[in-house]
């Protein structure tokens, strides 16, 4: 969500002139820089375990949901950025309804729900690292970590803190990048000293072992990885010409999002034998064995800070972004009762980020109850993408709608063959979706039905219930539609 740039005076000749001085006060970007900005904010290396599992079929289950999901979203969230300012939210209300739009906006917001312990259960396993390696598979040390960290994150960001923007910059650099190459030249040398492979790299296993639906199902995970495209879709506007710019941008950004998934991936499964792998700590496991290997164990420390620090400056952003966004369309159009709308002494929404916390809570207390770490981290982040993918629908869906009512909308950008992209991307959201619903061997031999009753769930309750409720109880007085524009200017 952004507000205007400049204040825009009534009238068709006030709005030229607002267009006229937008276009001199919009910064110019490059290509390549809007490529790198793309790459930082969806790359991670959190991901990488749940896919070396698959060992070389994991290139296979990163390149598929890249042409079906990932340059899908980019390209169409280009276009619906380029010609309609507001994010997901006004491209859902303009083209299908302002409820479908609060529904939207709601599962942004509500998959970090869910986002928030699985991430924070990666930074316990790789803290854990350097206290005591046992502590990774502890549920009971994972549920404090989660805790403690979670609500540390609501006490800074309520301070209106800078740091919070410094600390995620760096965070590509010194958690992604940096931790990510040394993974990989590690790998490379220990292969090329003839250590063999925990994992075969032979051409017949390219793709997974077709064991039945199951044998897909971390491919759902990989929606996820992918997500956050249509965030970065607004700056298409700065480029000089986005017609042809963007599409390079995005294929360049594609690229070097799969060498950062795929690369530490493959390293990963050259020296965790799949069946001893975490998902939570798997890249401190990798880590350690070739620090071991090369007798450089006084590493492990160094890296872990570096990947702790990442996550975290990841989360705090996350943090104060979807409930911002979910704070001004509550108080435009009346959704959220005034109680959740109040602001502290800073400015910041922490009625939300409290209630949001009191359920982060109680989520996070299912990792002591649960014995398998890697179970309840992997069923968490399918609700995560499950809850997440309503949203990639209702865009898709508004899309197609605004291209057939709103044909000669200005945009600055216009998706080749938006059918077939929005079709294409539909059709791969709902297709992970309903696979979603299928446990992976990482669900530890639980119950199908309860792992099926647990997701089901959790979608359900945040993606149907809970939004359809306070749309429900919404009320005309709910609305302040000034407070909102000031929130806006103070964000943009």
């Amino acid at each position: 969500m952004s507000a205007a740039d400049v204040p825009r005076p009534d009238g068709a000749a006030g709005a030229v002139a607002a267009k006229r001085v937008k276009a001199v006060a919009t910064p110019r970007m490059t290509w390549v820089t809007l490529a790198l900005m793309t790459t930082s904010s969806v790359a991670s290396l959190r991901s990488s375990p749940t896919m070396a599992v698959y060992g070389l079929a994991c290139v296979f289950l990163y390149v598929v949901p890249a042409i079906v999901f990932l340059l899908p979203t980019a390209l169409v969230s280009a276009e619906l950025a380029s010609g309609w300012e507001g994010g997901v939210y006004n491209w859902v209300a303009q083209g299908l309804s302002k409820p479908l739009g609060f529904l939207a906006v709601w599962c942004q917001f509500a998959m970090t729900i869910f986002y928030y312990p699985s991430l924070l259960a990666y930074v316990a396993s790789t803290i854990a690292y350097v206290v005591d390696p046992s502590l990774a598979s502890n549920g009971l040390y994972t549920a404090i970590v989660i805790m403690v960290l979670y609500w540390t994150g609501v006490w800074v960001s309520s301070r209106g803190t800078g740091a919070v923007a410094g600390l995620a910059s760096w965070g590509l650099i010194i958690g992604t990048l940096i931790p990510g190459a040394l993974l990989v030249v590690l790998g490379f040398v220990f292969l090329g000293q003839g250590n063999p492979s925990a994992a075969p790299m032979s051409a017949d296993h390219l793709l997974p072992a077709w064991t039945g639906l199951a044998s897909l199902v971390l491919i759902v995970n990989n929606f996820l990885s992918y997500s956050g495209m249509e965030m970065n879709a607004v700056h298409v506007s700065s480029l000089r010409n986005p017609g042809k710019e963007f599409p390079r941008s995005m294929f360049l950004a594609v690229g070097m999002v799969l060498l950062i998934f795929i690369l530490p991936a493959l390293a990963i499964s050259w020296v965790v034998p799949a069946d001893q792998l975490s998902l939570t700590a798997g890249v401190m496991q990798a880590f350690d064995a070739f620090f071991q290997y090369f007798h450089i164990g006084w590493l492990t420390p160094l890296v872990a800070v570096g990947l702790v620090a990442a996550s975290l400056g990841g989360m705090l952003t996350w943090l104060a972004g979807p409930s911002k966004g979910l704070l001004m369309i509550s108080r435009q159009e009346g959704y959220l009762p005034p109680s959740l709308q109040r602001l502290n002494g800073h400015g910041v929404q922490q009625n939300i980020l409290v209630a949001q916390g009191a359920v982060t809570t109680v989520i996070a207390l299912m990792y002591a109850l649960i014995p398998d770490v890697s179970s309840v981290y992997w069923i968490f982040s399918v609700i995560t993408t499950q809850v997440y993918l309503i949203v990639y629908l209702l865009m898709f869906l508004a899309a197609i709608r605004l291209r057939k009512l709103q044909p000669n909308h200005p945009r600055g950008y216009r998706a080749p063959a938006l059918g077939v992209l929005c079709v294409v991307g539909l059709l791969a959201s709902a297709a992970a979706m309903v696979i979603g619903f299928v446990p992976s061997s990482q669900f530890g031999g639980g119950s199908v039905w309860a792992y099926i009753g647990i997701v089901g769930g959790g979608l359900l309750l945040l993606g149907v219930i809970i939004p359809f409720g306070f749309l429900k109880a919404s009320k005309p007085e709910w609305r302040d539609p000034a407070a909102a524009a000031a929130i806006e200017g103070e964000a943009a």
